[in-house]
């Protein structure tokens, strides 16, 4: 039994070591995360970037208009989650009236900011190398930077009236969240938009 398994084993180790030295994948996803880790270099919040970008390495791959597509995909992705979040705190029996109002506000803006992501999103799946194409690059980074206001803005009623307690702490946690990931989406968007004026 010994002298056959010896055998196989051996052949098994040389295969392995083969597809160590071979394998492209690894190479391939090394290069991949490389470019979004460098990619994510222009952000304000790079560890943001690439920790929520790098997951999908294998999608992105090294082209810019996918970097930005897929930044703006989970950009949106986290809106909407914190809208269904904010939704839920205002329908919790024993807020004050003044925290439910201020609540109320911030989801009026961040259901705003998911209109202009969706919008942001749509143009730029229809992006191409045309005459349009700073047109609809404008658009897109203007509807982008109304995103980030909007969520900046979200937090006013909290500041004015100088409400603070657990509601204020999860709404300021996941509209800093969504904020930073609007704010590193932009960077990319730009990012992409002057790779494209680099080209001949």
């Amino acid at each position: 039994m010994e002298g056959y398994l010896m055998p196989v084993l051996l052949l098994a180790l040389h295969i392995l070591q083969l597809f160590n030295h071979i394998n492209p994948c690894t190479a391939t996803g090394k290069t991949n995360t490389q470019y979004i880790k460098r990619s994510c270099s222009v952000t304000i919040y790079p560890r943001l970037c690439y920790h929520s970008l790098s997951i999908y390495a294998g999608k992105i791959k090294t082209d810019p208009k996918v970097l930005a597509h897929t930044a703006l995909n989970v950009t949106l992705a986290a809106t909407q989650e914190s809208s269904v979040i904010m939704r839920r705190l205002s329908e919790i029996h024993g807020l004050k009236p003044i925290e439910t109002a201020a609540v109320l506000d911030c989801m009026e803006e961040i259901g705003d900011a998911i209109d202009e992501l969706q919008q942001s999103l749509d143009e730029l799946g229809h992006v191409g190398r045309g005459s349009n194409f700073w047109f609809q690059m404008s658009d897109i980074q203007t509807w982008v930077s109304a995103a980030l206001t909007d969520e900046d803005t979200c937090m006013d009623g909290f500041e004015e009236h100088h409400l603070r307690g657990r509601v204020e702490a999860v709404v300021r946690r996941y509209t800093v969240n969504v904020a930073h990931l609007t704010s590193n989406a932009l960077a990319l968007i730009n990012s992409y938009a002057s790779s494209k004026a680099a080209l001949p």
